[in-house]
């Protein structure tokens, strides 16, 4: 059955409408169908279109003005992935008369576009006839964003997982095939290849569960009071006690420094990975400085900020954006693209700001900061 069967729109069901937004009507009465951020259709009980709002005009690239008073399948000609016209076979106004209305589904406009549609069926009473369709429109562009991101992500955890795993799972297989034909210094050797694999494979999986509670917005921040002048110091005194020359960091603290509380584990993950950033792809001396600044979050006046820099080639123009971006990497020199994405959603869990630049010897320069945080009940 076809929708729609009259030449005039439906007149009472029309005055049922929320009523136009009036010019400068900031009142949540003059809320109307415009400030939906969805697109909305509704159509009257002879398949008639009654509301056209803005969001659907911008998804359909039809005009309200040419949409209203025509019929649903004129205005909307929606077809299945398989080419096949939804609304005959939906047929809202003359199907099984226990429908409530489509879960959404995706459909495709004339020209391919793909939107996702669902409708509601509203009646008088259970089972009586069709008053109203109610469609819904969503454009499918954000979701498809998500999805390529979750398949990025996969593709990048299952290359990064390979690696190690496989020599895991080599070296294991060779011990216990030949143990008594290696030295014991093989063995040692062997051992140690598979011990800083697992921990390649661990820090992985820790990273998947940071990206996790971020984009789900259930990273947890445990707020103590944090020295982060010593923090920033103990790195580096690690990075020097595994090789680096101490000539290579300069550490410039200036006081005094607010108290800050903030998450010291977390703190210690961004610090670590900014200056591992710096020292692994930069060149040449890597200065920490350490600095009260005003408060990232409104209400507190002070904050703390802590400025990475080098003196490499640095981050081109034209990378500046993506930089904290899933998969961002800034060289060949391995890692998985996902630490600064990371570094960002901590510093933001903790109501600070993180911003990228150039030193003024030319390499990248990162810097953070962040709220002093104090507790409410210290206050």
């Amino acid at each position: 059955m076809s929708v729609g069967t009259s030449s005039t729109p439906d007149a009472p069901d029309a005055r049922r409408l929320p009523a136009p937004r009036a010019a400068g009507d900031t009142t949540p009465a003059g809320i109307g169908p415009d400030d939906l951020p969805d697109g909305l259709v509704i159509a009257d009980e002879q398949g008639r279109v009654v509301c056209f709002n803005a969001a659907a005009a911008r998804i359909t690239a039809v005009p309200a003005e040419a949409a209203l008073g025509r019929t649903l399948e004129a205005v909307l000609p929606l077809e299945d992935l398989e080419g096949r016209r939804w609304w005959q076979l939906t047929d809202p106004y003359g199907g099984l008369a226990i429908r409530t209305g489509q879960p959404e589904r995706n459909l495709l406009l004339p020209g391919g576009r793909e939107v996702l549609v669902s409708a509601r069926y509203v009646r008088d009473r259970p089972t009586g006839p069709v008053r109203r369709v109610v469609v819904c429109l969503r454009d499918t562009e954000a979701r498809r964003r998500t999805e390529r991101s979750h398949a990025e992500l996969i593709a990048t955890v299952a290359h990064e997982l390979r690696s190690p795993l496989t020599s895991v799972k080599g070296f294991t297989a060779t011990l216990l095939a030949k143990w008594e034909r290696f030295t014991d210094d093989q063995k040692r050797l062997m051992l140690e290849t598979v011990d800083a694999d697992a921990d390649r494979v661990t820090r992985l999986i820790a990273e998947l569960l940071d990206i996790s509670r971020i984009d789900s917005g259930r990273l947890e921040v445990r707020r103590q009071l944090v020295d982060i002048a010593a923090a920033v110091g103990r790195h580096v005194q690690a990075y020097v006690a595994a090789g680096q020359p101490a000539d290579r960091f300069l550490v410039r603290t200036e006081h005094p420094l607010p108290e800050l509380w903030a998450d010291p584990d977390k703190i210690d993950q961004v610090l670590s990975n900014l200056i591992e950033n710096a020292v692994r792809h930069g060149e040449g001396t890597v200065t920490i400085d350490v600095t009260p600044a005003a408060s990232p979050r409104e209400g507190e006046s002070a904050g703390t900020s802590v400025t990475v820099s080098d003196e490499g080639p640095g981050i081109p123009e034209e990378s500046m954006n993506r930089v904290f971006t899933r998969f961002w990497r800034g060289s060949k020199r391995g890692g998985t693209g996902l630490g600064l994405y990371i570094v960002k959603g901590i510093v933001e869990a903790h109501g600070g700001t993180i911003t990228v630049g150039r030193a003024p010897g030319g390499g990248a320069r990162f810097r953070f900061t962040l709220p002093v945080g104090t507790p409410a009940h210290l206050l």
